[in-house]
C-alpha cells in the first residue's frame, strides 16, 4: 500500500489492487519506487531537485492522460505532470504525489503544404527542429535543444527567431487538452477560446495538453549565426553599443549578451579559458547577404578575441549552447525584464559578474521585441510584450556544498538589478521560491486567469506548478 498526498492537505492510502486496475487500463504503465522506470521518470534536468513521487504513470496517449486525471481527481490525490522535465522550479516532480510522465509522447508530424506541425507534449525542441527543418520550416522556440516543447510553450516561449516570427504561443493554432473533469477538449481561437487564451502563457494550470498545433515559417536549412567573444574589461562600452544596435535592429537580427568565465571552447585561445568574457551571440533569421549587412556594425565593435559568425545549419545553431546546459547540474535562476539597459544597470550587472561563484555560472541578456511586441498585452495570458531585454541570472554548479553561496549570489544580483526592471516576469525563468512574483508574471491578466481557472479547474487539481488560484 502507498501513502499519497491528498488535495485537502492530508494523506490517503492506495492499495496495490487499485494500482493494478489502473495499470491494466492503460496503454502505458504504472511504475513504483525501486524500478528503473520510476527513477528515470523522477530524474529531471535540474539536479538540485531530488523528490520521490508516490508512483509514476507513464502515458502513451491522450486516453492514458484522461484515465490518469480521472484517477487523481476521483481519489482526491495531488498530481504532478512531467513533459520535458526542464523547468527550473522542478514542478514536474513532487514528494508523495501521483506523477504523470508524458516524456514518451514525442511524435512530431509536419504538414509542409499548410506549413503546420502537430507535436506531442513529451517532444523536446531538438525533436521539433529536426522534423520541421526537413522541410526548411521552423516554429520559433527556445535556445536549448533538450528543453521540452510543452513547458516552453505553456509559459510563452522565446528564442533566436522570436523577433521575426513572434513567441512560441503566438504561433500556436490549437491544443488538445485534458481538463480536470476528464474531458478531452480541442481548444483554439474558435473552440473554447477562453481556455486557449489562458493556456498561452498560463502554464499547466488549466489541464494537461496532449498535443500542440503550430504555425510554421520558412527558414533554413542554414542561418547566419555564431559568437563574438570580447574581454570582459571592454564590456561597459560594448554593452552600451550593443544596446543601441538592438534598438534599431531589423526584426531578423537577434543579439544576446552572455557574461561568464570562458569555457574551454576549441575556437578560443587556451589562455582565455576560465577568464571572464562577454559573448555576443547573434542570429539572422533571413537571407545570408542581408544578414552580412545587418551584422556589420556588431562585428565592427572593439577588438574581439574571436569572431565565429558564419552560416550554420539551423538545427546545429539551436543546439549550440547544449554543452553548457547538460542535465544533472544544480541550477537556480533569477530573472528580470528591461525596457532598456542604462549605464548604471550595466555597471551593476558587471559588478555581479566580477564575483561569479562558480565557473559554470553566467548572466545572459536576451534581445526580444520585434514581432513579439506587436501582440497586445491582453491578447494572450503572457502580458510582458513591451520588454526589450530579458535577463537570466543563470546560476549553475555541481557541488551541493556550494548551494548557499550560489543561490545567495543570484538573489543578491537580482535584488540589485530590480530598480532598473519593468517589474514583469517570465514564468519559465522563475524558481520555486518566487510565488510572490506571480502578480509580476501576469499583471492585469491575473484576474481573468483566476476566473478561467475557476471554470476549468475549480478544485485546483493542477496545482504543482506556478499556481494560479481558482476564483
Amino acid at each position: 500500500m502507498l501513502e499519497l498526498v491528498t488535495l485537502d492537505g492530508g494523506t490517503a492510502v492506495v492499495d496495490q489492487e487499485i494500482l493494478n486496475e489502473l495499470d491494466a487500463s492503460l496503454r502505458g504503465e504504472v511504475h513504483l519506487q525501486g524500478s528503473a522506470e520510476y527513477d528515470d521518470a523522477r530524474t529531471i534536468w535540474n539536479g538540485i531537485v531530488d523528490r520521490n513521487p508516490g508512483f509514476v504513470i507513464r502515458a502513451f496517449g491522450a486516453s492514458d492522460v484522461q484515465k490518469s486525471v480521472n484517477f487523481a481527481r476521483d481519489n482526491g490525490l495531488v498530481m504532478s505532470v512531467k513533459s520535458g522535465g526542464h523547468q527550473i522550479a522542478g514542478h514536474a516532480v513532487a514528494d508523495g504525489t501521483v506523477m504523470l510522465d508524458l516524456s514518451q509522447m514525442r511524435s512530431v508530424h509536419v504538414d509542409p503544404v499548410n506549413q503546420t506541425a502537430r507535436v506531442e507534449p513529451g517532444a523536446v525542441l531538438g525533436d521539433v527542429d529536426r522534423e520541421t527543418q526537413a522541410h526548411a520550416l521552423i516554429v520559433p522556440t527556445g535556445i536549448n535543444s533538450t528543453t521540452g516543447i510543452a513547458g516552453l510553450t505553456l509559459g510563452g516561449g522565446f528564442g533566436w527567431t522570436t523577433r521575426k516570427f513572434g513567441m512560441t504561443i503566438d504561433n500556436l493554432l490549437s491544443v488538445e487538452v485534458v481538463t480536470a473533469n476528464g474531458c478531452i477538449v480541442m481548444a483554439s481561437a474558435t473552440n473554447a477560446p477562453d481556455l486557449f487564451w489562458a493556456i498561452r502563457g498560463g502554464g499547466g494550470n488549466f489541464g494537461v495538453v496532449t498535443s500542440f498545433e503550430f504555425q510554421l515559417h520558412p527558414l533554413g536549412p542554414e542561418v547566419l549565426s555564431g559568437l563574438i567573444v570580447h574581454p570582459i574589461a571592454e564590456a561597459p562600452g560594448l554593452l552600451a553599443e550593443v544596446t543601441k544596435i538592438a534598438d534599431s535592429a531589423p526584426d531578423e537580427l537577434t543579439v544576446w549578451s552572455v557574461m561568464r568565465k570562458a569555457p574551454p571552447l576549441p575556437f578560443l585561445p587556451e589562455d582565455w579559458h576560465g577568464r571572464e568574457v562577454l559573448i555576443l551571440a547573434a542570429c539572422y533569421a533571413g537571407p545570408m547577404d542581408e544578414g552580412e549587412t545587418a551584422m556589420e556594425e556588431l562585428r565592427g565593435l572593439g577588438n574581439p578575441i574571436v569572431d565565429v559568425i558564419s552560416p550554420h545549419p539551423f538545427v546545429g545553431w539551436q543546439a549550440a549552447f547544449d554543452p553548457l546546459l547538460t542535465p544533472g547540474a544544480r541550477n537556480y535562476w533569477k530573472s528580470h525584464d528591461f525596457a532598456d539597459l542604462s549605464s548604471d544597470a550595466i555597471a551593476t550587472l558587471l559588478e555581479g559578474i566580477a564575483t561569479l561563484p562558480d565557473p559554470a555560472c553566467e548572466v545572459f541578456i536576451a534581445h526580444v521585441g520585434g514581432e513579439m511586441s506587436r501582440v497586445g498585452t491582453s491578447e494572450t495570458a503572457y502580458p510582458a510584450r513591451s520588454s526589450h531585454f530579458i535577463m537570466n541570472v543563470h546560476t549553475r554548479w555541481e557541488d551541493a556544498a556550494k548551494d548557499n553561496e550560489c543561490i545567495t549570489w543570484a538573489r543578491l544580483l537580482y535584488d540589485r538589478m530590480k530598480p532598473y526592471s519593468t517589474g514583469s516576469a517570465y514564468v519559465n525563468f522563475m524558481p520555486e521560491d518566487e510565488a510572490d512574483h506571480m502578480a509580476g508574471a501576469y499583471g492585469d491578466n491575473g484576474q481573468k486567469l483566476s476566473l478561467i481557472k475557476g471554470k476549468y479547474d475549480p478544485d485546483n487539481l493542477f496545482r504543482t506548478n506556478h499556481n494560479i488560484l481558482p476564483a
